[in-house]
């Protein structure tokens, strides 16, 4: 039976978040809202495209009225999942929910005992460890790093542990050997982490430091099969752009691309328009979380998704009758919030196809898992059991 869509591409802004969750209060986010918040704080914001697929009409944007016509269908999604990082959120989309959240150690650093381990276990001695910026600490200890050989051990408000060496010094081998051992160490449930990341650099001095693209994540697998490798098994192509595979642990994909910055990856996905397949694209842009909600940089945030939307504008024009766009987020950052910590946000649906004869809104929905729903009921798949999730593909005419 032929389906509906021959192929999906779903874009995920990581952090674009639009509105507190009901029980934000329990996260200390009450009164969030990543976009809302960012416009406001922005003075202006131009996206045309994305105003056109109906966003300002699903949900009030300052300086951006609600489009007179809009294309294709919107929706709230409220997450089911106990969270607000990176990890739950997308899971959660591929039909997991997380009860449990991953651990964080933003206020107070990792356990004594834990850096005692890793610092048995690798033979070096551990610096820093606590919560910082990537450019800042080496700012701070890259120096103190080159001299003593140190590792420099730091997180966020992920859940993350990351471990920054020179790769001139000590070398990316020794620094992938250290954070392998950290992630065994993170998998006792009193230590766990969603993903430990070597963040290897270059430079002498102060100043002078920068990161490399030599950067390498080792995250938590998914604790059950999900919505991405039922479409594997059944002979689909799974292309992940950016962290997806970071996120996945490289389980359910065909095809990984790595991406340098969320504009990379919205050109690697408008590429992949052009490849003849059948499945599923997924896209991360996490450059809106990690550069400036984090950051809490409401115009570096509010710029962002001005760039997003410019390539927006050529993705749209390059889809055929056959390809369904779907837009969402994976919780919310909100840059004019306490902290730096992500928030507790329900986010946006926007699903279009050229080949839709109607526009319009759907009910809130009660999980993020009816994108993989829609996914596997356009291909004629059956969510797995221990998944959740409701289609909406009848709802897109």
């Amino acid at each position: 039976m032929k389906s509906k869509y021959s192929r999906i591409f779903l874009v995920v802004l990581d952090s674009l978040g639009v509105g507190a969750m009901p029980d934000a209060a329990n996260f200390g986010d009450e009164g969030t809202d990543t976009l809302g918040h960012l416009a406001q704080a922005a003075g202006s914001l131009e996206i045309p495209h994305l105003r056109s697929l109906g966003l300002a009409n699903l949900h009030p944007v300052p300086h951006v009225p609600p489009a007179e016509q809009t294309k294709g269908y919107r929706c709230y999604l409220r997450e089911a999942s106990n969270g607000k990082d990176t990890m739950t959120g997308h899971w959660e989309m591929m039909g997991l929910k997380i009860t449990k959240p991953f651990q964080v150690f933003t206020d107070t650093g990792f356990p004594q005992e834990l850096i005692q381990q890793l610092e048995q276990r690798t033979g070096r001695k551990v610096i820093g460890n606590k919560s910082a910026s990537g450019t800042e600490i080496l700012d701070e200890l890259g120096e103190e790093q080159l001299k003593s050989g140190a590792l420099i051990v730091y997180t966020s408000a992920d859940s993350v542990l990351q471990i920054a060496a020179s790769e001139e010094t000590i070398g990316l081998e020794e620094l992938y050997r250290c954070c392998e051992i950290a992630r065994e160490l993170t998998l006792e449930d009193r230590w766990k982490v969603g993903r430990v990341i070597a963040r290897p650099y270059v430079g002498k001095a102060k100043g002078s430091f920068r990161r490399t693209p030599h950067r390498k994540d080792y995250a938590l697998a998914p604790f059950e099969p999900t919505d991405l490798e039922v479409l594997k098994d059944s002979g689909k192509d799974v292309i992940g752009v950016g962290k997806i595979g970071d996120i996945f642990s490289g389980q359910g994909l065909t095809e990984s691309l790595h991406s340098d910055s969320s504009v990379q990856g919205m050109e690697q996905t408008r590429e992949l328009l052009k490849k003849d397949f059948s499945g599923l694209c997924f896209t991360n842009l996490v450059d809106f979380d990690a550069l400036w909600g984090h950051r809490r940089n409401p115009v570096g945030y509010a710029k962002e998704l001005e760039k997003f939307d410019v390539q927006l504008g050529m993705f749209l024009a390059s889809m055929g009758d056959d390809d369904l766009l779907m837009i969402t987020a994976d919780h919310g950052n909100d840059p004019t919030h306490k902290g730096t910590d992500h928030t507790r946000e329900q986010v946006f649906l926007l699903a279009y196809s050229p080949s839709m004869e109607d526009t319009g809104l759907l009910h809130v929905q009660d999980s993020f898992a009816g994108i993989g729903a829609t996914i596997l009921d356009n291909f004629h798949l059956s969510v797995p059991q221990h998944c959740i999730g409701r289609s909406l593909l009848a709802e897109l005419r």
